[in-house]
């Protein structure tokens, strides 16, 4: 029996490995990957302490700093998720079951179990996943070298993806389905002022076009309803991201968005001895920053009710 189990290797559960690490508490990482959704970022620049860090290099990092205190008290899963979370059968705890068929049990638990990419649902999207479309412009912005391509998204990814673009395409249009951005300002008019960069407000992408490869892209008014097409050649979404929490989804209480309710004052979850952290949750602002300061807050919470229990 586990003193905690963590459930996923982002900046929220790797902080709080290293503090249960440091308390000595019995603990299980579990993850998948190590970094979260930063991992596909080419640079990022709001890390406390880093002025700028790839994604991949802040994954290799956390990994490297939770390594460093793991020792033989906190055990590490890598390369695993887990699918099933629930209380175990003598009720002094709780039991998780793996995609790799695993079960392992701990007296208290914390999901930090992050969020994944929001898929665009129109015609046409899945058909031409990868092959013009795409939610990774780190990844695949060098194969559009030249092209004329569209971000679709307003907020900080969308135009980071945006500015990551210009490097490589000949145009990137920019669509936001209002009239407002959720982007930082500072990044918005970074973008603006690239002669490559156009952006169209109250706009919204209805149907993707193509034969082998994506050709156009077909764009509503959402004032006047009228459509047109543009001409493109890749479509690049950054529309949000959907929290990974099916797994607890019969045991904690969930928001509206399946995110994970939590008592800001500590990270605790509507149920006693489990926390949550993260992209996850409920918390009103998801950053890496903040991320990882939730979960040393939870830690500390569970360490104090792992010593009363």
């Amino acid at each position: 029996m586990n003193d905690l189990i963590i459930i996923g290797g982002g900046p929220a559960g790797v902080a709080a490995g290293v503090y249960a690490a440091r308390k000595q508490l019995k603990t299980m990482v579990i993850a998948e990957e190590f970094g979260g959704q930063s991992t596909v970022s080419e640079g990022i620049e709001n890390w406390i302490g880093t002025i700028k860090i790839p994604g991949k290099d802040l994954g290799k990092a956390l990994k490297a700093h939770l390594d460093a205190y793991a020792s033989d008290i906190v055990q590490i899963k890598e390369g695993d998720r887990v699918e099933q979370l629930a209380r175990s059968e003598d009720a002094n705890g709780f039991t998780v079951i793996t995609k790799k068929g695993e079960s392992y049990s701990a007296r208290a638990i914390l999901i930090a179990s992050g969020a994944g990419r929001r898929k665009l649902m129109i015609p046409g999207a899945d058909t031409f996943e990868n092959k013009g479309l795409t939610y990774c412009a780190s990844c695949d912005g060098p194969l559009f070298s030249g092209a004329d391509v569209v971000v679709i998204g307003g907020g900080n990814a969308g135009f980071e993806s945006a500015l990551q673009l210009l490097a490589y395409a000949k145009s990137v249009t920019l669509l936001n389905r209002s009239k407002e951005f959720k982007a930082d300002p500072i990044t918005v008019e970074m973008a603006r002022k690239h002669p490559n960069m156009t952006i169209l407000t109250e706009v919204e992408p209805v149907e993707v076009k193509g034969d082998k490869f994506v050709n156009g892209l077909v764009i509503r008014d959402t004032n006047t309803n009228e459509t047109r097409e543009l001409a493109i050649t890749g479509i690049f979404v950054e529309i949000g991201v959907l929290p990974n929490t099916s797994f607890a989804k019969n045991i904690v209480e969930l928001d509206a968005f399946n995110r994970v309710v939590t008592d800001a004052k500590n990270q605790h979850t509507s149920v006693e001895g489990i926390w949550a952290a993260g992209d996850c949750t409920d918390e009103l602002y998801h950053q890496n920053n903040i991320a990882a300061g939730d979960a040393v807050k939870a830690l500390e919470d569970l360490y104090l009710w792992l010593k009363k229990h």
